[in-house]
């Protein structure tokens, strides 16, 4: 089991890629936390892993509140002494041009998606230079290196993500933690599936037009990426053995943007 033993947090993962990795994580070993602004769903989502033999707990966390989740996580250091894996995976998206966008919407867009990862990160990291071993692994995006049009705030702080894992990855790596960025292409979540319509009615366009055109359009096959082909290179960045793997970013997209 690559990740025997190991006590990884993953935000977000009452769903979608962050639940995928939560399940892939826990087929190889490790100690599962469930962080997600829905309690329920992030409950659930741990019985369905204790039922197949896993540990893991659920913790509420909104990624936007210093409070939360330093709260969050010292819950994790009560159950678990340590931690190992910070996913952090949690975020949504706002379709709109940036002539129609409100401020509002930019703030809660990079509040989520790159205030949230900053806060997890800080309150993993006094844990893991302390114990002097860790990786961070920050949920990316193909927007993370490309632009698209009607997402503004998303490929900002998609692209701040990147800026955030190289900083990271120099600060951590006299402690031995590792910071690294996984770039998914179009995977199909409910998120994803959100914006099909959205993007059908911004663009002008049916929403088989949206998929095929627009979202899978510069893919070598037209094919969706799942949530386990993200979790497969989540399982690869916490388990590798040393400093040679950090402060990079892997783009797992079917050819779309090809470095």
């Amino acid at each position: 089991m690559k990740l025997e033993n190991k006590v990884a947090v993953i935000t977000g993962a009452a769903s979608g890629i962050g639940k995928e990795i939560a399940i892939e994580y826990a087929r190889e070993g490790a100690k599962v936390v469930v962080a997600d602004l829905n309690l329920d769903a992030a409950e659930q989502t741990v019985a369905e892993l204790q039922a197949n033999g896993a540990e893991a707990l659920a913790v509420s966390m909104n990624v936007t509140s210093e409070k939360d989740v330093n709260d969050a996580i010292q819950q994790v250091i009560n159950n678990f002494g340590r931690v190992d894996v910070l996913v952090s995976n949690a975020g949504f998206q706002t379709i709109a041009a940036v002539d129609e966008l409100t401020y509002q919407q930019w703030k809660n867009m990079l509040s989520v998606n790159l205030d949230g990862a900053f806060l997890t990160t800080q309150a993993c990291l006094k844990h893991m230079y302390k114990q002097k071993s860790g990786s961070i692994i920050y949920m990316g995006s193909v927007h993370s290196k490309e632009a698209s049009k009607l997402k503004a705030p998303y490929v900002t702080a998609k692209h701040g993500l990147i800026g955030l894992c190289k900083v990271v990855a120099k600060e951590g790596a006299e402690y031995n933690v590792t910071a690294n960025v996984i770039c998914p292409g179009f995977v199909k979540t409910p998120l994803v599936e959100k914006q099909i319509p959205e993007q059908a009615k911004e663009l002008g366009l049916t929403e088989e037009q949206v998929v095929k055109n627009v979202m899978l359009k510069d893919t070598v096959d037209g094919e969706w990426t799942t949530t386990k082909d993200i979790a497969q290179a989540a399982i690869m960045f916490a388990s590798w053995g040393s400093n040679a793997l950090t402060g990079q970013s892997l783009v797992v997209s079917h050819g779309w943007f090809m470095q």
